[in-house]
Formats: structure tokens, sequence, C-alpha cells
């Protein structure tokens, strides 16, 4: 990794450190710059915040909005709950499956796309629902789906 690029994660770690929860923020804001949790940049947080790895380690995998393998630019995650999957989540997972060509758990071939379930949004009033990214969608349908998937592959 470059220089340059530690130096960033120290002053992100700096930003946090007044903060109750430092080590949350900044694998928050770490993730945000490479889209995923790098192993070594695991072990550097560690290191610079004089937390053991395994801690930090157990933290990133724990939480599942944390990633710890390379994903797509949009990670579309759909919810499983109760809620979501009465009200037709396996029709809105099937949807993205066949407009994406992915399975649970793949990257696009471009990049672009990584396909996840999770257990909960904790947006039950509008399910069946969907995250990509920072963004939440309900009410979906094969329809719906489609449209949004439309805004992303501009």
């Amino acid at each position: 990794m470059e220089e340059s690029l530690y130096r960033e994660i120290e002053e992100i770690i700096e930003k946090y450190r007044e903060e109750e929860t430092p080590l949350l923020c900044v694998l928050q804001e770490v993730q945000e710059k490479f889209h995923y949790l790098p192993r070594n940049v695991l072990g550097y947080i560690a290191k610079k915040m004089n937390v053991p790895s395994s801690t930090v380690y157990g933290v990133a995998t724990f939480y599942s909005f944390f990633e710890t393998n390379p994903v797509g630019e949009y990670v579309i995650r759909v919810c499983k709950s109760t809620p979501c999957h009465v009200q037709g989540a396996f029709n809105v997972l099937q949807a993205l499956k066949r407009e994406l060509g992915l399975k649970e758990g793949e990257t696009s071939k471009d990049g672009k796309f990584t396909l996840e379930v999770t257990s909960c949004l904790g947006v039950c009033g509008v399910a069946p629902a969907m995250m990509i990214n920072d963004v939440t969608y309900g009410n979906l349908n094969d329809e719906r789906v489609r449209e949004i998937l439309a805004l992303y592959r501009r």
C-alpha cells in the first residue's frame, strides 16, 4: 500500500480519536475509501489504534455492513427478514439474479455490482426492501427492480 494511503488512514484515526467508539467510525470511513477492508489495512488500524488485531478483525467481520473482501462499486443487499419474505423478497432476489446474472455473494465481472442478502434493513413498513450502498428502496417488485438498476447502470 502506498505511503500516502497510510497517511490518510492515520488522518481518519486521528479524526475519531475523541469518539466514544472510534473503531466503528474509523472502519466505516476507511471502507468508504477502499470499498472494503483489506486485511493489511485492518492490521495497520489495529497497530495505530493500539487495539488487538483480533478485536479489529472481529468487529469488521461481525457487522454485515463491513466487507473484508473486494466488492462491486454498488453493493445490493436484499432483506430476507420475515416481513420482507412475506411481502415477496424471494421474487425481488430472483429478479436481481436474472437482471444481473449473479448469484448471492457474487460480484459482476465489470466490478459494478455485488449481490448479497441480509437479515434485516429495519424498514419493514415498505417490505420487500433492498439497499444499494447507503440508499434504501422499498415496496419492490420486478418492474421497480429493473427501474432502479437502470439508474445505476448509467
